[in-house]
């Protein structure tokens, strides 16, 4: 039998409280007794409350390697919610995901810290690092733009909305997420067609053009198998890429991300009013002299950002594509729909959301986390749909990221 991965953590909900250093249940302050098995499913069932937990993921977590009927699991989940006051109809602690498997729904308060984060990373200058930029061709003739920085295994990033290799590369934006994932690793990233340093005059923008490019960079890289990280509208390739191609990728880290682009999730006249305002009538004034419109912009993916960083925005919009092409991609992303790949999915995942995200709903956040078999989610405090370098949520990300993937 495995070890709890969460050690000298007290789950507080209700009158019950589940201490994981002492292996303790107590209600009301008195000790209950509970089966070593039935303790160890509700000690991982609690310390990933915040997601669905698989039945594959609590057989593999409890039991190992070894073979364990389905019965067993069975007994095992009827014994935890009994030994907390629930039970299979009202489910008001332990919730079951039909096809799916389990989730702590009960409000839980946490004492105590899991494990103490790892040592910070001395920073490092940014002359210090340098990237080389080349192109590579895909198969409708398109010039796509990769960047390679860093050293050790490989780790991709999907173009995600709005980027140019040089221009981010300087930024006061982008520049701590580009020099943090160079140091423990190869960072490959592009520039989606239509914008930054990849061709401008394309004909295709399509979902489906999209991940072709990604796999017209891995393929120019000669890459066997590696870790990818999606960004916002990156993560929907990136599933769907994983999905194509489950032999190559062999993690996912999703930040920022949803399942459904936001004239595909919109429900009511006002979502789909909003939808098409920033889909494609914002976009469309952008090449005026008037920055109000891309500041506005601004404000969505960095409402906490300086003066400065606003203004690198603002111009980021300018200078990547032209205001046609802006609203033709935007239009492609509002359109998204990856709900039927994200359960096809058969990689470790590592999804995070900022809880205030001004850009995309941290709902989606959850949603996409929900979809995909076994994936962990991680809820950072922050509005930045972009993180930015010193706040707490960044520091959080870093550590959860370099976790997952070390």
């Amino acid at each position: 039998m495995t070890a709890p991965h969460d050690s000298g953590t007290v789950y507080a909900f209700g009158e019950f409280e589940l201490d994981t250093r002492l292996r303790e249940l107590r209600r009301a302050g008195a000790r209950l007794h509970v089966e070593p098995q039935v303790f160890d499913v509700l000690a991982h069932l609690f310390a990933s409350r915040d997601r669905v937990v698989t039945k594959d993921e609590l057989l593999d977590r409890v039991w190992g390697h070894r073979y364990v009927a389905p019965t067993t699991l069975n007994s095992r989940i009827k014994h935890a919610r009994k030994a907390v006051g629930d039970d299979g109809s009202e489910q008001r602690v332990i919730r079951t995901v039909h096809g799916l498997g389990f989730r702590v729904v009960a409000p839980v308060t946490v004492r105590g810290v899991p494990s103490a984060p790892p040592p910070p990373v001395a920073p490092i200058e940014p002359r210090a690092l340098q990237q080389t930029v080349r192109f590579c061709t895909s198969s409708d003739g398109v010039r796509i733009a990769y960047a390679t920085s860093g050293a050790g295994p490989p780790l991709v990033k999907p173009a995600n909305w709005l980027t140019h290799l040089e221009y981010d590369w300087e930024s006061p934006v982008w520049r701590h997420w580009l020099h943090n994932f160079s140091l423990d690793h190869t960072l490959i990233r592009y520039d989606e067609r239509g914008s930054g340093l990849s061709d401008r005059d394309v004909a295709d923008v399509s979902f489906d053009a999209w991940v072709r490019d990604l796999e017209t960079v891995v393929d120019a890289m000669d890459l066997e198998r590696f870790p990818m990280l999606g960004i916002s509208q990156g993560c929907a390739v990136a599933i769907a890429y994983a999905v194509r191609h489950p032999e190559r990728v062999s993690q996912l880290v999703l930040y920022g991300g949803y399942a459904q682009g936001m004239l595909a999730r919109a429900r009511t006249p006002q979502d789909v009013e909003e939808a098409r305002l920033l889909t494609e009538s914002m976009p469309a004034y952008w090449g005026r002299d008037n920055p109000a419109f891309r500041l506005f912009f601004a404000a969505r993916f960095v409402p906490d950002g300086t003066q400065e960083q606003m203004h690198w925005f603002s111009e980021l919009t300018r200078i990547t594509t032209s205001p046609e092409m802006a609203l033709r991609l935007r239009s492609t992303a509002s359109r998204i729909d990856v709900t039927a790949l994200a359960p096809l999915v058969r990689v470790p995942t590592l999804v995070l959301h900022a809880n205030g995200d001004a850009a995309v709903p941290f709902e989606q956040g959850r949603q996409l986390a929900a979809l995909i078999p076994g994936a962990r989610f991680v809820s950072l405090e922050g509005r930045n749909h972009v993180l930015l370098d010193g706040e707490p949520a960044w520091t959080r990300f870093t550590y959860e990221v370099r976790r997952f993937l070390a």
